[in-house]
């Protein structure tokens, strides 16, 4: 085997330029957030860090929900006029899944879903569309416009080609996603980005300006163990303990100022944040943002996640994988302490 050459490519000296540039910012902002989460115990120093485990994926492998958004596309044009369903009966009664049009739980309890035999949680007052990039029609007449977009796009990647984990997409593809049409005046758009610097200069100078969204902030999610270690060491040339979210708000008129009633006036959007958490076990599963992104918009707001893998209560989920962790077996049942 022909070893690697000590010098780096081009990809690689942009990662560490880019690096260099804010590796202070996090190790000082996680050293600080650290100390501030062992004094109210929620990190304990000496526990034994089990993030190198190889979590267990007990979902079905015999039920690939990208494959069934596949075949679903031979019969879009049969369901084309129902674009929406409602579940607002308070029964416990399995639900059937519905492909192409938009299933929404109005009631206040989580419900049951049958798709294939398999059964999934349905969170309370929230929505999803199970469906590939080439169906996201349904979600464009469900004729609603959201104050918050979250989306975490399945990025080129050679590693991940290999792997052939899910279908990746290309520039010119994300730029086709219709961010303008569910976006409401002033939506706060939010982009997690691999840290490759293409991708995040691609944001950043194009995609960004093509869907006229301006303010543009950097965030960084920083990966930590339960004792409070980063993941990866923070200098590690290979991997980074951080991902990078790339924020800004939707403005349609870029001639005229942005102007905000009392009421629609937020906090401005800082620039390097950091959120400081102890990542799931399960691949690319990134933390739920509801809390964090509630100071920056109005109170309630509408919110869409774009390519997500689960469902989170008060949003509307999109994707060829939206109820991957939904499924049953990555519950565990609660036993009631009258029992």
């Amino acid at each position: 085997k022909r070893k690697r050459s000590s010098e780096l490519n081009h990809g690689e000296s942009d990662i560490l330029e880019y690096h260099l540039k804010i590796s202070g910012i996090i190790l000082d902002g996680t050293r600080c957030l650290i100390q501030e989460a062992r004094r109210s115990g929620f990190l304990q120093p000496n526990s034994i860090d089990q993030f190198y485990v190889k979590a267990s994926d007990k979902g079905p492998s015999n039920c690939s929900l990208a494959e069934l958004c596949e075949m679903a596309k031979c019969f879009v044009s049969m369901n084309e006029r129902e674009q929406k369903r409602v579940i607002d009966k308070e029964t416990s009664d399995p639900e059937q899944v519905q492909l192409t049009c938009v299933t929404e739980n109005n009631t206040n309890n989580a419900k049951m879903l049958t798709l294939m035999g398999q059964k999934y949680l349905f969170p309370p007052r929230s929505a999803f569309l199970l469906s590939d990039f080439s169906c996201m029609q349904p979600l464009l007449n469900y004729k609603k416009k959201y104050d918050i977009i979250v989306i975490d796009p399945p990025w080129e990647n050679k590693s991940v080609k290999r792997s052939n984990r899910y279908g990746l997409l290309s520039h010119w593809q994300i730029k086709e996603i219709p961010v303008p049409a569910l976006a409401a005046p002033n939506c706060l758009v939010v982009t997690w980005v691999t840290n490759k610097q293409k991708h995040l200069q691609f944001v950043k100078n194009e995609l960004y300006p093509h869907w006229s969204i301006h303010g543009v902030v950097e965030w960084f999610w920083v990966k930590i163990t339960k004792s409070g270690e980063f993941v990866i060491p923070l200098d590690s040339l290979h991997k980074k303990p951080y991902e990078i979210l790339v924020l800004g708000r939707v403005q349609g008129n870029t001639n005229v100022p942005l102007r905000l009633s009392e009421d629609e006036k937020f906090s401005a959007i800082p620039d390097q944040k950091l959120i400081v958490s102890v990542p799931c076990t399960f691949h690319s599963h990134k933390p739920p943002l509801t809390e964090i992104l509630k100071e920056y918009t109005k109170p309630d707001v509408e919110c869409l996640e774009l390519f997500a893998r689960n469902l989170q209560p008060g949003w509307t989920s999109w994707g060829n994988e939206v109820l991957k962790f939904q499924h049953l077996d990555y519950f565990t049942v609660l036993q009631d302490n009258d029992d």
